[in-house]
């Protein structure tokens, strides 16, 4: 009996250690990829919602472009500061992620990459009947490619090209219907800049 009290001393002591650790750090990321997309964007007006207090945020700008109307980033983090749901997390989540939404003017074209073999259940296409499929390696990463306009797709495939780690790259896509370049990524804090410099010049281009 004695036992089984001081095991469950331990784990409490345990699970809360976790839950203050785990929270200070998603707190930092989200602090830190906030600032980081910011930066880039410059927004003139923004607004935030929240996810739960440590999951993560969503994010509205308006921003000073001619080209561009408005940014939308959704950011959800693994919950670190659960050291039960943590591990089971690592493996129904896998990763930390990002969603980028850029709402354009303008912009020709519906092409979708996305990278084989990572979706458990596979993103769907509007009218993916209609498009084009191919198969692309980028450094070494497979991605299947839907699209109806060959010029706009070779841009997209150019741009992944120039990407830090194109194996971040899950979904990105360009969707003329819309208005829409999407981008679903695994985001990382020491590089997350440098691919949002890279959207964002593909975007007001």
């Amino acid at each position: 009996m004695e036992s089984m009290i001081l095991l469950l001393v331990v784990l409490a002591g345990a699970v809360t250690f976790q839950f203050y650790k785990g929270r200070k750090l998603n707190l930092m990321l989200m602090r830190h990829y906030l600032n980081e997309i910011e930066d880039v964007i410059k927004p003139v007006d923004k607004e935030y919602v929240w996810l739960g207090g440590y999951v993560g945020y969503r994010a509205k700008y308006k921003v000073s472009s001619e080209n561009v109307e408005a940014v939308e980033t959704t950011l959800t983090l693994l919950p670190r500061q659960s050291l039960l749901y943590f591990p089971i997390a690592l493996v129904t989540s896998r990763h930390d992620k990002l969603f980028l939404v850029f709402r354009l003017k303008d912009i020709k074209g519906n092409v979708h990459l996305i990278q084989k073999g990572y979706f458990r259940i596979r993103p769907k296409i509007e009218d993916e009947e209609f498009l084009n499929r191919d198969y692309v390696d980028i450094n070494g990463v497979t991605f299947e490619l839907l699209f109806d306009d060959r010029k706009q797709a070779d841009r997209l495939i150019e741009l992944v090209k120039m990407l830090p780690e194109p194996r971040n790259i899950k979904h990105i896509s360009i969707t003329s219907k819309t208005n829409v370049f999407y981008v679903f990524m695994k985001p990382e804090p020491e590089n997350v800049k440098d691919y949002l410099k890279i959207f964002y010049k593909f975007v007001r281009e």
